[in-house]
């Protein structure tokens, strides 16, 4: 098995049981999220429990190409189980993030972890090599700890105290994690929470190293509902390349023919494209630190998108991360806070919209009104440090933020959402616009309004999409020496099975109901699911549709993607394979929300994205074709019609082969998958959509 270790480990936390499931069963859905929604499918027989139920099984996956030399593809994870963010319902859903977690656990020996039940005091899974154990909590006082200290803690546990440590917190010394074993001079990649997991906020977040973080779902308040702490990996193996030669000539030719060039830098501020050279994606409001710093990346990164800074503030932290306190009185207090969300395992999208729907209360004097308990906040203090760690202490201990009882901090800590509907203010507030939580609960990323395809594709899926795929048009292209329409081709001409349809990126009013834009938001459902969350090439980095360093402007994806699949595993599997196989991910993902209870009648935005035009928010610049011709226009000055809404549902579950009264997959669709035994199940339940 050429690119995979072959075993997948199962930890059964209520049994205090391991034991291992056979990569070879779930190989035909290659890694990652196929993987881990089929291992979910299989080990969840009651799809409709809560996020927070013991049964809940979380899956944390590798790829074949983890640990490997293909860049911006080698260092991430994908996490999935039922999550407790979203409402009404608590969706299964994803995450994941980079770092070494993924790398070490290939080199252990593993391909991915299953996680089920709950232990019966707070436990921490310690793996090395093929030695794992679950061990107390107490022993080390883990619990309580945030996630820094946690991980400190692990690292001098499993290393030794003075194992090779120099200043400056680097390693230089071999050792040997287990008896008799392979030797590394790395430390554990720990993976764990903070008080805001061990307290089950659904704002929590798991956190690897400084910022690495599982942002949405809420997964680290469902490892506190299991007692799970921590797991920590530490590998000395290696991963079976098919053709270790090829794999080197493609990482090559990928830099050769489509890399940066530092001596002819196109941009050198942060980019979301594969050519992007090593700049940190940060927005703290003053700009980059005066202070020194160097790039930080994923393993088997080509293209550092994070810092280390020699001050050590706000290391590793990035985009959201960042920008969460934006109206902070310093630079300093800034990139604290930002490193006080990482501490405390909260999610920084949530924190940053629900701070700011706490002032635009108390600006117009509501935070006082009936129903809503008192708040422990100073509002006079806003700026402040002490005013942001109070904030997120409130998240983390669902108290005053320090360390009386508040009912405010403990409806906070359920989210905004659910905060909002307990004061009954969640329709008013929805509606206005002050509430900027538009689809799932999950707070606004990218305007709906105008990049319809991210709000068209959070909305029917599960959570914000957080997919750049087709953000680098207003970041990078747009008034760049890429016109309109030729950036237009160059991207759809590679959208397959669609391609040539042009239509697709044209997001004037009149366009972003059609069958063109279904189509749009289609590709991108089934891409991402494979190429980005099972094979798990970087979002920031991939796809490479358009290239500033070449003549052509023509990027590498849909050859690069699978040559390196083939270096590494040696199977041959075209671009549109893979687009296929996403496909039949998104398909068996939506039967599962189908069993949970998703109804087509639920799939709509907050009011605000019918009543509001998003022109205060954000201001992208996106192709539309007006009057016949390709330009750039800014489409943020509008809203969505609700009419129109629903019949562009109506294109979309027509295209993906769906119910269109109810959304429910279609039997004739799931078979012609492969998935005849999830129509089955469907139609048990009394689910199985019609024709």
């Amino acid at each position: 098995m050429n690119g995979y270790a072959g075993k997948i480990l199962r930890v059964n936390l209520t049994r205090k049981r391991i034991s291992i499931i056979k990569t070879k069963r779930y190989q035909k859905w290659i890694g990652g999220h196929g993987m881990g929604s089929a291992i979910f499918w299989d080990l969840v027989k009651d799809k409709t429990i809560d996020g927070f139920d013991p049964k809940n099984v979380l899956t944390l996956m590798t790829s074949p190409l983890t640990g490997t030399l293909t860049p911006a593809a080698a260092g991430r994870t994908e996490i999935q189980g039922i999550g407790v963010q979203s409402y009404p319902i608590g969706w299964f859903t994803r995450s994941n993030f980079g770092g070494r977690f993924g790398t070490n656990l290939r080199f252990a020996g593993w391909d991915g972890i299953v996680i089920e039940g709950k232990a019966d005091r707070p436990v921490w899974i310690d793996i090395r090599d093929r030695d794992v154990k679950i061990r107390d909590c107490s022993s080390l006082s883990l619990w309580g700890k945030n996630t820094w200290e946690c991980q400190e803690i692990i690292w001098d546990f499993v290393a030794g105290k003075s194992a090779g440590k120099i200043a400056g917190g680097g390693f230089t010394k071999w050792m040997a994690p287990r008896a008799r074993g392979g030797r590394t001079t790395q430390r554990p990649a720990v993976l764990t929470i903070g008080p805001a997991g061990e307290n089950l906020s659904r704002m929590a977040c798991l956190i690897h190293d400084a910022s690495n973080s599982s942002g949405q779902g809420g997964f680290g308040g469902v490892w506190g509902s299991k007692n799970l702490k921590a797991v920590s990996v530490i590998g000395t193996g290696s991963i079976r390349i098919a053709d270790p030669k090829g794999l080197i000539k493609a990482r090559l030719w990928q830099m050769k023919n489509y890399g940066f060039d530092l001596d002819n830098l196109e941009g050198k501020k942060f980019g979301q494209e594969f050519y992007s050279p090593p700049v940190p994606l940060h927005l703290w409001a003053k700009g980059r630190p005066d202070v020194e710093q160097r790039p930080q990346a994923c393993a088997g990164c080509h293209s550092g998108c994070r810092a280390r800074f020699k001050d050590r503030l706000g290391n590793e932290s990035s985009c959201i991360a960042t920008i969460f306190y934006f109206d902070a009185r310093s630079h300093e207090i800034q990139r604290k806070a930002s490193d006080l969300v990482n501490r405390y395992g909260v999610n920084a999208v949530d924190a940053l919209w629900g701070l700011i729907y706490l002032k635009l209360l108390n600006q117009f004097g509501l935070l006082t009104s009936e129903g809503i308990p008192e708040c422990p906040l100073d509002f006079y203090d806003y700026g402040s440090l002490e005013f942001a760690e109070q904030f997120i202490k409130m998240i983390a201990y669902r108290n005053d933020g320090k360390g009386k009882k508040s009912q405010f901090g403990d409806d906070i800590a359920e989210g905004f959402v659910r905060a909002a509907k307990k004061w009954g203010r969640l329709e008013e507030d929805l509606k206005s616009g002050m509430l900027l939580f538009p689809h799932w609960g999950i707070g606004f990323h990218k305007e709906p309004r105008a990049q319809v395809y991210w709000g068209y594709g959070s909305i029917l899926g599960d959570r914000d999409i957080n997919e750049h795929s087709i953000d680098a048009l207003q970041f990078y292209i747009s008034g760049s020496k890429v016109k309109a329409g030729e950036a237009v081709k160059i991207m759809t001409d590679k959208m397959v099975p669609f391609q040539g349809d042009m239509r697709m990126l044209d997001f004037s009013t009149k366009n972003i109901y059609s069958n063109h834009m279904a189509k749009l938001v289609a590709w991108h459902r089934h891409y991402t699911r494979f190429w980005k969350q099972s094979m798990l090439f970087c979002d920031f980095r991939w796809p490479d549709f358009i290239n500033l360093y070449r003549s052509d402007k023509i990027g590498s994806t849909g050859t690069a993607e699978p040559r390196f699949l083939k270096a590494v595993t040696g199977k041959r599997m075209s671009f549109l394979d893979g687009i296929d196989l996403g496909k039949k991910i998104w398909n068996l993902d939506n039967a599962i929300w189908t069993l949970q209870g998703r109804h087509r009648n639920m799939v709509h935005f907050a009011d605000f994205i019918y009543t509001q035009d998003g022109g205060a928010i954000t201001k992208p610049r996106l192709p539309g074709m007006e009057d016949g011709e390709w330009d750039y226009y800014d489409y943020c000055s509008r809203s969505l019609d609700k009419k129109k809404f629903e019949e562009f549902k109506t294109r979309f579950y027509e295209l993906e082969g769906w119910d269109k009264k109810t959304g429910w997959p279609r039997r004739n669709t799931l078979k012609s998958l492969g998935l005849g035994y999830v129509a089955d199940e469907l139609k048990r339940k009394g689910r199985l959509g019609s024709g």
